[in-house]
């Protein structure tokens, strides 16, 4: 691999969410200063909704790293559950031994009981659930039914969801209209931009770098917004493919053609953009300004 030959101590851009790669660029904070308002304020619900891509599951251990010394934590990353399985679930985080054979009312009253113990110690429960998006109508109507449950000051139970697009749509569903009226902060997650995108390249390469041995040029930021449309996981990947074309060249730079090699190679670059690349090109060498080559990559 590249390590050796670029000086980093861990890859930079790899698609596992490292909470030590996290970039403060200003969508992200004030995602997390949201969630934070939100459950600080002892708020039923909140959610943050990004495409995919955007930063979410990252966003997500974020949160969980900050709380988890504060709050107790209950944490589903893959909620495609039926109601009854969710319930084992939840309970199964609450640190609850249940049987297979409990019925719904004493699995539900297990979760009650436990929950009222853990608020004496550590508060109201944050249930944080990945992929929300996923969730039956079912599944989501016991969420709801779950916040029912607190005292005469506060919720012991207080839930974060993470999702796609998709979950709004569900939400204006009729038959859910009563927890997207319990949803009080919501925030959607936008995509970068060209200014962010070079801030966000030479933040995960700074924190992996023991010398600074990888340039990054704006005119470079500029290509990877327009291949990636400044979305995370995208911008991720190109980098890492361009690293490994450089290795292989003994380059130390992104470089405009391993950038545009690497598009060619990526899943999610869409065909149409594929289209223009002679066309940024021919504008890089003929020197046309940096603000035109933005304006180009929809800044």
């Amino acid at each position: 691999m590249y390590l050796y030959h670029y000086a980093m101590k861990k890859i930079p851009f790899g698609h596992t969410p490292d909470t030590e790669l996290f970039c403060q660029t200003q969508t992200h904070i004030e995602a997390l200063n949201v969630l934070l308002f939100s459950i600080n304020s002892g708020e039923a619900f909140c959610k943050i909704i990004g495409e995919v891509g955007c930063g979410k599951t990252m966003l997500c251990r974020v949160l969980i790293r900050q709380l988890e010394s504060k709050r107790k934590l209950a944490y589903i990353p893959n909620p495609n559950l039926d109601a009854n399985a969710l319930r084992y679930t939840l309970a199964k985080e609450l640190g609850l031994r249940i049987k297979k054979d409990c019925r719904e009312d004493q699995l539900t009253q297990s979760i009650q009981n436990r929950l009222i113990k853990l608020n004496k110690s550590h508060g109201p429960v944050v249930l944080i659930i990945d992929e929300a998006q996923a969730m039956s109508d079912e599944a989501l109507e016991t969420l709801r039914l779950f916040t029912n449950i607190e005292t005469e000051q506060q919720k012991l139970l207080q839930i974060v969801l993470f999702a796609q697009p998709e979950l709004n749509k569900k939400l204006k569903q009729t038959n859910l209209r009563q927890l997207n009226q319990r949803i009080t902060f919501s925030y959607q997650l936008r995509k970068l931009t060209t200014q962010q995108v070079l801030s966000y390249i030479h933040h995960r390469l700074n924190v992996v770098s023991l010398k600074q041995r990888v340039k990054v040029s704006l005119v470079e930021a500029i290509l990877i917004r327009f291949f990636s449309r400044g979305t995370p996981r995208i911008i991720n990947t190109i980098c890492h493919k361009a690293l490994l074309l450089g290795f292989a060249k003994k380059q130390f730079s992104l470089s405009l053609i391993n950038i545009i090699k690497a598009s060619y190679d990526t899943d999610g670059v869409d065909s149409f953009i594929l289209k223009h690349v002679k066309t940024i090109i021919t504008l890089a060498l003929l020197g046309v300004s940096t603000t035109a080559l933005a304006f180009l990559g929809g800044v």
